[in-house]
């Protein structure tokens, strides 16, 4: 056994010794087409060049790659070689961070000169140039991350680089909130410009436009970066939903979202400080608007009151309720904004308040949703009514009350039994007063000595006799069953739904009284019992 495991142990070293070999040759390979792919560069110009640079970021990330992979499964033996190519990585880094820098400088001097119709080619160089110049920074916090695995940390250099990514931020966040209420200006603009200016302000817009959309791809890798760099990022996260509306996860962080509140409390503040002297009047227009729309909330609630109730109509209560709730309520909300919006309030942090609040509450209410739901089901289809005996959800009884979220039902023992909607939704219901007409299905059995044609005379002057009983749809009186012990009929009579249980009590005992002064037997289950004495004496 230890053989075996002294074999194993060298095999397997041997398996590590030839994939570090290979990834070594493998290094090599790289490092000389990333040579020579950085001598031609210096032959080209213009396009050609770009492509070949482009050639050598590829190549360079391929090489990352494998020295990534040497890295993770390292030796003492590869940490020199290891060493070496991450110092390269810095110093090319470096270099190309250095070119890019000088490129960007070029590129927004090219745009301050162009045309307006070059704008738009100039704009996308320079993005496409501050997006890989970026790209560099966290390329480069990886090379000094490796340094320190390896055994040889920079912290000096590492500490220029966090500060670096700081004054980026800043920067970063700055140019953020400048292009984003230059894009709201031109937008307003664009809205009361002539014709003859729409096509300059148009092309305006947009490159504003996508200056805002590359400052916020920038803003968030250098926040990622930022972030792994234990640099605060609370602001700038912030400032990143606050453009774009987005919900991220780190907007659940608390820090984050005590800077929203922070934020949102201070703007109002800032608000009434500025407006003070038009703060009374506005609240007086505010209390105007509010008392308006309570008078035609109530007037549209009447209104729809009669609307919905009318018969033609043929709405549930449930759907009648519906309707006059939500008109009553829209109109108010509706005023309540406009009220809100008078007085100078911005509704948009608020809008956006309630859409976070609202993902929230919907996670923590999902089953409250689920009846809601259900319950707008139940008011589309309509299987029952307030006043309607039913079974559903397991409970029998006459609906009292119905609402989007549950249904009160009164039992027959006069027990009230709330049933949340999901679950009738979710299970048969069994409307028993839908129908204005019902059959009662009853079975009655005579003896095998009674008359068949007898029964028959009898059950069918018992149920023409009761006056509650329909002579459409015509009654039912069968012979049935031929059962163990007696000879069923089965008697199903016609009546109105509210009086089926009379129509069943007064037959049942009818049948009763009839049956015995006619002569005729009603069976019960009988058995007999045969005992057999066996006397053992004469057995024996």
């Amino acid at each position: 056994m230890r053989i075996l495991m002294v074999i194993l142990l060298l095999i397997t070293s041997v398996v590590m010794a030839e994939q570090h070999d290979e990834q070594a040759e493998q290094l090599a390979l790289l490092d000389k087409e990333i040579s020579a792919l950085y001598q031609e560069s210096l032959t080209k110009t213009g396009s050609a060049r770009n492509v070949v640079e482009m050639q050598l970021l590829n190549k360079n990330d391929e090489l990352r790659g494998v020295i990534k992979g040497l890295i993770d499964s390292r030796t003492d033996a590869t940490v020199p070689m290891l060493l070496k190519h991450v110092n390269q990585q810095v110093t090319f880094i470096a270099q190309a961070s250095d070119f890019l820098a000088e490129k960007i400088t070029a590129e927004e001097a090219k745009l301050d000169e162009a045309t307006q119709e070059e704008k738009l080619s100039v704009q996308k160089g320079l993005d496409d140039a501050r997006r890989f110049y970026t790209r560099l920074l966290g390329e480069q916090w990886v090379n000094y991350k490796w340094l320190e695995l390896l055994g040889a940390p920079d912290p000096k250099s590492a500490g220029a680089l966090v500060e670096d990514i700081s004054h980026r931020l800043e920067f970063m966040s700055a140019s953020l909130a400048f292009n984003s209420q230059q894009e709201s200006l031109l937008f307003k603009q664009l809205k009361t410009a002539s014709e003859g200016e729409k096509p300059s302000v148009q092309l305006e817009h947009l490159l504003t436009q996508r200056n805002v959309a590359s400052d916020i791809d920038n803003l968030k890798f250098l926040v990622d970066l930022a972030n792994s760099m234990e640099i605060d990022t609370t602001r700038y996260t912030q400032q990143i939903f606050e453009v774009t509306g987005n919900l991220t996860d780190d907007l659940l962080k608390p820090k984050v979202l005590f800077s929203l509140f922070s934020s949102w409390v201070k703007n109002i503040g800032q608000w009434l400080v500025d407006n003070t002297p038009q703060v009374l009047f506005k609240l007086v227009i505010f209390a105007f608007i509010i008392f308006i729309f309570r008078i035609l909330k109530n007037l549209t609630r009447r209104m729809v009151t009669r609307a919905v109730s009318s018969p033609n109509l043929r709405m549930s209560q449930l759907m009648q309720d519906f309707f006059i709730s939500m008109s009553g309520k829209g109109v108010f909300i509706i005023g309540l904004l406009i009220a809100l919006s008078q007085i100078g309030l911005n509704l948009t942090p608020i809008l956006t308040g309630f859409g976070v609040a609202g993902v929230i509450v919907g996670f923590a209410l999902q089953d409250t949703l689920s009846n809601f739901a259900s319950g707008m089901m139940l008011l589309i289809y309509r299987p029952f009514d307030v006043g309607d005996f039913v079974e559903a959800g397991g409970v029998s009884g006459k609906v009292s009350h119905m609402s989007l979220v549950s249904t009160t039902i009164k039992t027959f023992d006069n027990q009230i039994m709330i049933v949340p909607n999901s679950k009738i939704w979710g299970d048969t219901i069994k409307n028993v007063t839908h129908e204005r007409v019902r059959r009662v299905d009853m079975v009655f059995g005579i003896g095998y000595s009674d008359s068949v044609e007898h029964a028959e005379h009898v059950l069918n002057d018992i149920v023409d006799a009761h006056p509650a009983v329909l002579k459409t749809p015509e009654k039912t009186i069968k012979l049935h069953t031929l059962n163990t012990s007696s000879i069923d009929f089965i008697v199903r009579p016609w009546v109105k739904t509210e009086d089926y249980w009379d129509v069943y009590w007064d037959i049942t005992r009818e049948v009763k009284i009839r049956f015995d002064k006619e002569g005729l037997s009603i069976p019960f289950p009988q058995q007999d019992v045969h005992l057999h004495i066996v006397n053992k004496k004469q057995d024996e």
